[in-house]
Order: structure tokens, then C-alpha cells, then sequence
């Protein structure tokens, strides 16, 4: 299988790297320190070691080292370390000590190291994640693939990615869930998954989801911070800096996965396609800014526009040296409607740029507003470049 090279590049340091199943964070670690110590906690047999005895993993790295040192070789790699969250004590123990080797830790979640009161090694280890891909890292990026399937490598490399897509929806999205305890009810959170695919895209209403899934407000409350924690699911805040009108105060949400969302949606006769095709392109953007984010390394905001008023933009990337609005249409031609978000951002935010993403093939630019095909801006957005 061909290794797609990744944009994310490993700290000097120890770090955790966390993303949800399926983004490729074995595959990438294995490629890049084929020589460390691995421990796979998935491995039932390495997982019952370590559990009844975690100070285990302090003779694991003296072993690799010289005379009982704490090790020469630099890297250990400990996989989905949430499920052995006593470990990190250990790890934090081995970092105090001189010449510590290099930690490696993935997960699928904080979520259970933070509930266990791990404190994520006090800032000795920084934080990073793992996304989907963006259609940039893929030779073979195809928008129109990209819409249906989404990007999570898992799926892509698969040769049959529908089959695939419905295996991740119901047996990670539910079971595991269940699996880890975060849940209780299973059919309940399954209802949910499904009202809060409608939502994707959209303005996040709390109150309505529970109605849809037939539970109280506290319920889908704690299941969006699953989602979110699990990396799932992310919200887009309300961008209100100095602003000159009065903002909407209400997030919208994104499943973290274009494809993941086509699989989870209902869809029928009363669903029409324009409407799933348009809330999946602003998705499949989404989740390319959000880890343009993660990997540029720069402290950039990704946030929404929305007035009272009843102006908006999808998307306000703001930092040190990006500011700019993104509006995102699901159509071949730019009609004078689709530019008004965007130029009354324009005339809020003078410093901004302004930019419309759309299913056409040629660059055009219409008053201040450059618009741009959107396959094209996906092949060509990655860290350190801003496509527009």
C-alpha cells in the first residue's frame, strides 16, 4: 500500500498525538520511527501486562537502554494510551529522571485520561492531532469521491469505501462509544448520531436535537462533549471581534468527516439532494481549514459570521498573518446573492480578505471578493500556504 506523506511533522519533543480511528496515526508513527519501542495497548495480551502492572514500563525502557540507563534510544511509542491511564504517571516519572527517551503517545480521546485526574504530564509532552486527509497529501484528491466517501484514510484506502463508512458509522460511532463507558444507552446515543447529522453544517440548536432524539437537554449536552471529545465533531464559534453590528451568539457544528456525515444522515424522498450535496462541500471545507489550522502551526482562530441582522459567512480565519472570510456554494456559477456575506464582512472588516469557493473551473473576481473553484483550492491549500 502507498504511504501518503503526511503534512503533520513530529515535535523534537514527547507529545501526544491524538485523532479519531482511522486517520492513519499507527501507520505514520511506524513509518517515521520504525526503530522505537512500541507498546500496542489494542495487543489484549500487551494491555493485561501493563494494566495489572504499569511500573512494567520502566523496566521496558531500561531495557533498550546501556547498563540499566534510562534508555539510548530516543523514541517510545505508546498506542491508544487512554486505555491504561495509570501509564502516564509512570511516564511523567521517567521524564523527571536525566536523558529520558523521546514518548510517543497516541489516543482516540483525552477525554478518559482527563476524567481519570491525569493531568497530561503537566506540559512535558505537547499536544498535537491527526486529521483526515486534506486533498493536497492526496495525489489522487477527486472532489467528487471526496463528497461521498470523505477523507479519513481508513476509508480511502479501502477498496470497498461504502462498506467501510457504514462499519465506522455503526460500530465506532455507537458500540465503541459504549465500549468505553461514555455512554449508557445505546439507543438513545444512536438517535442522536442521527438528529445530529441534521445539524451538521447548521447553526447548533441543543434544544431542538433533544426534541429530535427524544431526550433532555443535559443528555445531548454530555453526547456533544463525547463527540467532541472524541474528536468526532467540532464546533465553529461566532467570530465577534470588534465588531460593528450585533452577532448571532449560537455555533455551528461539523462532524469531523464529510464521509462519516453521508453516512450518518438520513436521507429519503423529503431530503433533497441539493441540500445534502451543499451541507457536505461546506463540511468537506471545513474540516480542510480546521486542519490547516492544527498543522500551520500559527495561532489562526477558525470562526463563522453571523448578524442578527441576517448577514453571514461560513467561515473567518483569523491570526498573527491570515485574516480572511470564506464563503462556501455548491454551484457552478457565481450569482450577485452569493457575494452579499461576504461584502458586508468587506465593509466591517476592510483588512480582510474575501474569498468564494465555488463548483466552477475558472478564477474570477468579482469586485473585491476573489472567487476561486474549490477543488482547485483544496488541491492546493497546505500549512504554510494560504490557497486563496
Amino acid at each position: 500500500m502507498e504511504i501518503v506523506r503526511r503534512f503533520f511533522d513530529p515535535p523534537p519533543t514527547s507529545f501526544f498525538l491524538f485523532g479519531p480511528r482511522g486517520t492513519g496515526k499507527t501507520t505514520w508513527l511506524r513509518q517515521l520511527f520504525p526503530n522505537a519501542l512500541w507498546l500496542n495497548l489494542l495487543d489484549p495480551e500487551e494491555h493485561r501486562a501493563l494494566q495489572a502492572r504499569p511500573e512494567r514500563l520502566v523496566e521496558l525502557v531500561r531495557g533498550i537502554g546501556t547498563g540499566g540507563d534510562v534508555g539510548t534510544n530516543p523514541d517510545v511509542v505508546i498506542d491508544e494510551v487512554q486505555r491504561i491511564p495509570e501509564l502516564l504517571h509512570v511516564v511523567h516519572d521517567l521524564l523527571e529522571q536525566p536523558n529520558p527517551p523521546r514518548f510517543i503517545m497516541t489516543g482516540s480521546s483525552a477525554r478518559k485520561l482527563r476524567r481519570g485526574g491525569v493531568d497530561l504530564l503537566g506540559g512535558r509532552a505537547v499536544l498535537r492531532t491527526l486529521h483526515p486527509f486534506m486533498g493536497s497529501e492526496w495525489d489522487a484528491f477527486d472532489l467528487d469521491r471526496a463528497l461521498v466517501h470523505g477523507l479519513v484514510p481508513l476509508v480511502v484506502e479501502s477498496p470497498s469505501p461504502a462498506e467501510v463508512l457504514r462499519t465506522y458509522a455503526g460500530l465506532y460511532m455507537e458500540q465503541e462509544v459504549m465500549a468505553e463507558g461514555l455512554v449508557r444507552n445505546v439507543g438513545h446515543f444512536g438517535r442522536f448520531l442521527e438528529a445530529v447529522s441534521l445539524s451538521h453544517g447548521s447553526v447548533l440548536n441543543v434544544s431542538a436535537v433533544a426534541r429530535e432524539c427524544g431526550v433532555g437537554r443535559k443528555t445531548v449536552d454530555g453526547y456533544l462533549g463525547v463527540l467532541e471529545d472524541l474528536l468526532l465533531a467540532f464546533r465553529v464559534e461566532v467570530f465577534a471581534r470588534r465588531a460593528k453590528r450585533s452577532t448571532a451568539s449560537h455555533p455551528k457544528l461539523y462532524l469531523f468527516d464529510t464521509g462519516v456525515f453521508r453516512a450518518l444522515r438520513p436521507s429519503g424522498p423529503l431530503d433533497p439532494a441539493t441540500e445534502l450535496e451543499g451541507a457536505a462541500l461546506e463540511g468537506l471545507v471545513a474540516q480542510h481549514l480546521r486542519s490547516w489550522v492544527a498543522y500551520s502551526g500559527d495561532a489562526v482562530e477558525l470562526s463563522t459570521w453571523r448578524t442578527r441582522g441576517g448577514s453571514e459567512v461560513d467561515f473567518v480565519l483569523y491570526g498573527p498573518e491570515t485574516f480572511a472570510a470564506v464563503e462556501v456554494k455548491n454551484s457552478r456559477a457565481v450569482r450577485p446573492g452569493d457575494l452579499r456575506g461576504l461584502r458586508a464582512f468587506g465593509e466591517d472588516y476592510p483588512e480582510a480578505a474575501l474569498v468564494l469557493l465555488y463548483r466552477g473551473d475558472r478564477r474570477l473576481r468579482k469586485g473585491g471578493v476573489r472567487c476561486i473553484p474549490v477543488e482547485e483550492f483544496l488541491g492546493e491549500l497546505r500549512p504554510g500556504k494560504w490557497g486563496a
